[in-house]
């Protein structure tokens, strides 16, 4: 694995490393280093070094807050002889860390990572209002606006053939992270991820930092359960590919409740909690997710258990058995 070393003035890489860490869950191979008021270059270069080798890998990417400055130009000196096997980026922000995180589960190369992340950086960077941004932005800004909400299109109109396309429903405590991001999205290639949730659209923070994981040429939405159902509804999205996530499978059910035909759900992960039974080394359930994927079931829901899709499929009915006999066990 490519090891990222974010580099930077006073506490900024410590607290956007919690934030990155907020999305994907805690990371291997991911360290930070602080130039702090009292501390000169020497100092700084030390810990870097310290850094290197607790990371222990040939490949070494460093994200780092301001070309020329101090932190820059201590990783800059250290990289002379090594560029081969390491990278320097600047201009450190979050949609860069969470590509660069996306970006080596699937690459070995700090150099494929670092040209991998340039775009997701330059597009995390938006204003508003949005006439203040270059006209360019402004247009691309526009387009983006009229794709995912159709406020411009006449109600009515029908795009395609009227209906809005699943390529992958998944349920997910960690909703939108590296897993989903790179080799879920690569599989079935979506043009929109939509988080459903209430508690997350409601959660402006949250909603936030989702928006900004989306992939390269993905937009991610959050939005609550009636928004989708009504967006299904909508036959101005029949031109649209879209990747839905939830969070638990009582938020599935109940889009279901409202209309929405899902044909297959894959199972990703579900969080242990007081009161629920370890069932899967990802997969915890309570007596009310029991009861939950047996009303999907009943409805003729296939569910794929499958963390990434190189996984082999595992036998659901079984692991909903195992659930029923651990909690009566509790």
């Amino acid at each position: 694995m490519v090891g990222i070393i974010l580099a930077s003035h006073g506490g900024f890489a410590e607290g956007i490393k919690q934030s990155g860490e907020m999305i994907f869950g805690k990371q291997d191979k991911l360290e930070c280093v602080t130039l702090l008021p009292n501390m000169g270059p020497d100092d700084l270069r030390a810990q870097i070094e310290e850094k290197v080798a607790k990371i222990d890998t040939d490949q070494i990417l460093f994200l780092v807050d301001l070309w020329g400055g101090t932190p820059f130009n201590q990783a800059s000196s250290l990289l002379k002889g090594k560029e081969e096997n390491w990278a320097i980026v600047t201009g450190l922000n979050l949609p860069m860390l969470i590509e660069a995180l996306g970006a080596r589960l699937s690459s070995e190369s700090s150099h494929d990572v670092a040209q991998a992340i340039i775009e997701a950086a330059r597009e995390g960077i938006k204003i508003q209002p949005e006439e203040l941004m270059p006209k360019k932005e402004v247009r691309e800004s526009i387009e983006v606006n009229e794709a995912t909400k159709a406020t411009s299109i006449p109600e009515g109109t029908v795009l395609g053939d009227g209906q809005i396309k699943f390529v992958l429903s998944r349920i997910d405590t960690r909703l939108l992270h590296g897993q989903v991001a790179t080799s879920w999205t690569k599989l079935t290639n979506p043009d929109r991820i939509i988080v459903v949730s209430d508690d997350v659209a409601a959660d402006e923070l949250r909603k936030t930092m989702i928006e900004q994981a989306a992939p390269p040429g993905v937009k991610a939405h959050v939005v609550p359960i009636w928004k989708m159902a009504e967006i299904y509804k909508d036959p101005r999205f029949g031109l649209t590919k879209a990747m839905i996530l939830f969070q638990t499978p009582q938020d599935a059910l109940e889009l279901m409740n409202m209309g929405v035909d899902l044909d297959t759900i894959n199972l990703g992960s579900m969080a242990h909690s007081q009161g629920k039974a370890y069932v899967t080394s990802t997969v915890s359930m309570g007596e009310e997710d029991v009861k939950t994927f047996e009303e999907i079931l009943a409805k003729g829901v296939k569910i794929d258990v499958r963390k990434v899709p190189g996984d082999s499929p595992d036998n659901f009915n079984k692991i909903l058995a195992k659930a029923k006999e651990e909690l009566k066990m509790k």
